[in-house]
């Protein structure tokens, strides 16, 4: 490999934080610190009212961290990576989402994927459905073999 292609190379690896994986990143670390930060809160001082609320938070901010640290990684096995923590974000929010609406007695207290996001203005729903197709676009960026 050349200076040039390597230097190509390293470009590519760092393209899931460029462009409109910037907001991307903002946007999780945001998440992070909102839902850390109130999950720790809550299970310091008020677990016992709403455990699971509180567990599927801290679950929610984890994940919104490692996302974070994928993107800003770059690379493709931090994309895949990313890909996967993101369908299973949707798949929680989805979820958290539908149980809190048909069964609202389970949820003593909202979590951030209550409502589909509701409390925090639906960014928990969009945000993951928005990296994905960001994650998809950063692949089809890259040629194939042979360049194709």
């Amino acid at each position: 490999m050349t200076s040039g292609e390597a230097e190509v190379s390293a470009v590519r690896e760092r393209r899931l934080a460029g462009g409109p994986g910037t907001l991307l990143v903002w946007l999780y670390g945001v998440m992070v610190v909102g839902a850390v930060s109130r999950s720790v809160y809550q299970i310091a001082t008020e677990f016992d009212r709403a455990p699971l609320a509180y567990a599927l938070s801290a679950v929610a901010g984890v994940v919104y961290g490692f996302i974070t640290y994928t993107l800003v990684r770059g690379g493709e096995k931090a994309r895949r990576a990313a890909i996967v923590c993101c369908a299973a974000e949707l798949a929680g929010v989805l979820v958290v989402g539908t149980w809190t609406l048909v069964e609202p007695s389970a949820f003593p207290d909202a979590t951030v994927w209550s409502d589909f996001g509701m409390g925090y203005l639906f960014i928990p729903v969009i945000l993951p459905v928005s990296a994905l197709f960001w994650l998809r676009a950063a692949r089809a960026d890259r040629p194939g073999p042979a360049g194709t």
